[in-house]
């Protein structure tokens, strides 16, 4: 049982974190700092994210995604900007959660840690892709606010059920892998739909309004 409850609380850490790392962090550290966790011996290997300058620095970057995150192609660019940060952060907090174990096994928790981030992540920003084509904001902000949702609630699970969490981001990101071609191909297509639409904006050619002077008339 605590082995189940270690593999929860990781792979929720590294599911959450390719959502939104920041707040991952943040709401976990302020559950660890308040002690509201109660943390059991097994799970004192996060007690550092509960650190003052954890805390800090996660809640000024959470602050920045804030905003970001709601205003259309910025949330694009965001995203890009994260494809390796969130993987890689969420691969650090999931190792820090399981602890100590043997080298093979670090290894592979590691890939699977960083795959579910990396999973997470790739729906999020797929996600906004198809968002962003819509001419309005408030999808953006919709999607933002359901994310930030979704990772408080998912922080609490991890933390309170830490086996129930486990089956649920395991159940979770089997759909996730079984939607996210569809979702990639819808963004595919609409890149190329946009290129398609540039091709011929720019590329018609310009009509010649030259006159050429006529010669002088042969008798």
């Amino acid at each position: 049982m605590q082995i189940l409850e270690q593999l929860g609380l990781g792979l929720g850490l590294a599911s959450l974190a390719g959502l939104n790392l920041y707040l991952t962090v943040f709401l976990t550290g302020l559950l660890v700092r308040f002690d509201a966790l109660h943390l059991a011996e097994k799970f004192q290997s996060i007690e550092v994210l509960g650190h003052d300058w954890v805390l800090i620095a996660a809640g000024v970057m959470y602050a920045i995604e804030f905003v970001a995150d709601k205003v259309p192609w910025i949330d694009s660019l965001w995203d890009s900007v994260h494809t390796l940060i969130r993987p890689i952060g969420g691969t650090i907090l999931a190792m820090q959660a399981i602890g100590e174990m043997p080298a093979h096994l670090e290894v592979v928790g590691a890939l699977l840690a960083g795959g579910a981030a990396l999973t997470t992540h790739s729906a999020k920003a797929g996600t906004r892709l198809l968002a962003n084509h819509s001419p309005e904001p408030a999808s953006n902000i919709a999607l933002s606010i359901a994310e930030d949702i979704i990772v408080a609630a998912g922080t609490l699970l991890m933390v309170l059920k830490p086996v129930v969490a486990l089956c649920f981001f395991t159940a979770g990101l089997i759909v996730l892998w079984l939607v996210l071609p569809r979702i990639w191909r819808v963004v595919r297509r609409s890149f190329e739909i946009v290129r398609d639409k540039l091709r011929t904006l720019f590329g018609r050619t310009t009509p010649d309004y030259s006159v050429t002077a006529p010669g002088p008339s042969r008798a």
